[in-house]
């Protein structure tokens, strides 16, 4: 009896600790059940998205169209991968930008906990793995027959994406094969003579990590007022041997990812994933040709390499 009463003892400890744990670092209690948000009536896209916590996949949120059932093997969701800014293990600043990205038929894995409120997560910070973990998870997810995405996702189609140290971490990971295209937002690779500037804990690859990138990159920044305008900028113009653009629009290093849909952003870069992940021609022609729709979009400036072609 007394080592009955030591184990529930124990029990109780263990499980108060973590509960402990789940609230002082602002994530989901563990004994709760998933959250779930619709973000502006779910988007202005034809699938309307809901953001959501999994119980499958710990420290990520979910954005993805409401409605499964129209979704198939022969009509899949494609895959965007994303890391947030500062390193933060939580989306809670780009909520709308991937909530309205999902709403135009994709399936947003983002790194970090669900943001049920508009305010900074409190926590600790988010690592280079994560985005390993949800290119696992799809793959997991779209091969399981009890998963509500059994044959619903497009693991062919992914793309690997993040916004400042985001950015970092999905150079870091840019040489996954699963990746199909890049997408590196208000970020670069900093070199010797800057990397004092970095913050704490951000991924830190040198400059030739840009040789490992098999496949189409943008970088989307936020003109010369960007912090990392000068890093990303010199990564484009060291990219030679795959397809690469530069796209500027000048709000500075914070984007436009909290304005309603994301703004300017979102525009930008659902363009570039229909294009890339579904292979959407119309969608092509925001970057292809010498007078390009975003070269005619107000503020923003485009640079492409040789690769990319006019």
């Amino acid at each position: 009896m007394k080592r009955i009463k030591t184990f529930l003892l124990s029990l109780t400890l263990t499980t108060s600790t973590l509960c402990t744990f789940s609230q002082s670092y602002g994530v989901e209690d563990i004994n709760s059940q998933p959250k779930q948000r619709i973000v502006e009536d779910g988007g202005t896209g034809i699938y309307k998205a809901v953001m959501k916590q999994e119980p499958t996949l710990w420290a990520h949120t979910i954005f993805v169209p409401q409605d499964l059932s129209v979704f198939s093997d022969k009509h899949p969701l494609p895959v965007l991968v994303w890391g947030n800014g500062a390193c933060t293990n939580s989306p809670w600043e780009h909520f709308k930008f991937l909530n309205e990205i999902a709403s135009h038929g994709f399936i947003v894995v983002a790194t970090g906990h669900i943001p049920m409120e508009e305010k900074p997560y409190q926590g600790p910070m988010s690592t280079t793995e994560q985005q390993i973990e949800s290119m696992d998870w799809v793959e997991a997810q779209n091969a399981d027959p009890s998963s509500p995405y059994y044959q619903k996702i497009d693991v062919k189609n992914i793309c690997v994406a993040g916004m400042s140290c985001g950015g970092l971490q999905s150079l870091y990971n840019c040489a996954d094969p699963r990746i199909k295209t890049l997408m590196v937002c208000n970020s670069g690779l900093f070199n010797q003579q800057n990397a004092h500037q970095a913050v704490g804990g951000m991924p830190m690859p040198p400059k030739e990590k840009l040789q490992e990138i098999h496949t189409p990159v943008i970088y989307i920044l936020g003109g010369k007022e960007d912090i990392a305008y000068g890093n990303g900028m010199d990564d484009f113009h060291r990219i030679s041997h795959v397809p690469a653009c530069a796209a500027n629009f000048p709000v500075g290093h914070g984007g436009t990812y909290r304005e309603p849909h994301g703004g300017e952003f979102s525009v930008v870069a659902l363009a570039w994933l229909q294009w890339q992940l579904k292979g959407d021609k119309q969608a092509a022609k925001m970057f292809r040709g010498k007078k390009c729709q975003l070269s005619k979009r107000q503020g923003w400036t485009i640079e492409k390499n040789k690769k990319f072609g006019k």
